[in-house]
């Protein structure tokens, strides 16, 4: 049986058409997309747009939901209380699931943003505000995040279904966490050095922590980031190489 990942990256990050030409560019390499929606990037014009290329060429929308920080691009950690994320992440599904419905598209899942998403995985109050919110909306969507985060547990409590995720672009400390984006070598450019660790944690095994220690991943989804200057050169290269090793590109959520 042919071993199967799906491939998403960050879109709608724009304003206008400032990103949209590269936004299209990336939606033919990926097979999910998560669209931003308005907090931390994004307007109603590059919401629309960017569900309607997707749905377009068949890729599966989700959300991406931010803090409300515009001026930091959500990688700032705001420490709002898991009552404000609730609210916060409930309105930002509801507005893309709406545009979704204007364009007879389909919102499938949500991916949390920038520090909501390192908060989340980490913090057990604030992994459960994001998982309410997905409740207070649609409970049948699924939650996007860090294999063996609290967002899992989270979900698992609650009955939400989850999809594990590895960052093929990224560092990671020993723990399985992110390397922070700040710190030396935490981004990775190295196209052939993205597709081999692809084919490595599709195939299951381990790649190489910061400190230099195995560590194993499980993941269902391979995240490319949107605003990496090499984004498409990433995936074009993942796409051949995972191909070549006999994986299937395919949405892990329909």
């Amino acid at each position: 049986m042919a071993l199967t990942i799906d491939l998403n990256a960050d879109l709608g990050e724009g304003f206008g058409q400032s990103r949209a030409a590269l936004d299209e560019a990336l939606l033919d390499l990926v097979s999910s997309a998560n669209i931003a929606c308005g907090f931390h990037a994004g307007d109603a014009m590059t919401m629309r747009d960017t569900v309607r290329a997707a749905s377009f060429r068949g890729v599966t929308i989700g959300a991406h939901p931010s803090y409300p920080d515009l001026p930091g691009f959500g990688r700032r950690e705001l420490g709002l209380p898991p009552k404000e994320i609730r609210r916060h992440v409930a309105y930002q599904i509801h507005v893309l699931r709406d545009v979704c419905g204007g364009e007879a598209a389909k919102l499938s899942f949500v991916k949390p943003h920038g520090a909501l998403y390192n908060r989340a995985a980490r913090d057990r109050e604030a992994a459960t505000a994001v998982v309410a919110a997905i409740r207070d909306v649609e409970a049948s969507l699924t939650l996007l995040g860090l294999a063996g985060s609290e967002m899992a547990r989270a979900a698992e409590h609650a009955g939400i279904s989850f999809a594990s995720e590895a960052f093929v672009d990224r560092a990671y400390k020993p723990d399985g966490t992110l390397v922070p984006r700040n710190a030396p070598g935490a981004i990775i450019q190295d196209v052939k050095r993205t597709a081999q660790r692809a084919v490595m944690l599709v195939k299951g095994q381990t790649i190489t922590a910061d400190d230099g220690s195995e560590l194993h991943l499980k993941a269902q989804s391979l995240c490319v980031h949107g605003d990496n200057p090499d984004a498409s050169s990433i995936l074009r290269a993942l796409r051949m190489r995972l191909k070549e090793s006999g994986v299937v590109i395919a949405p892990f959520s329909g």
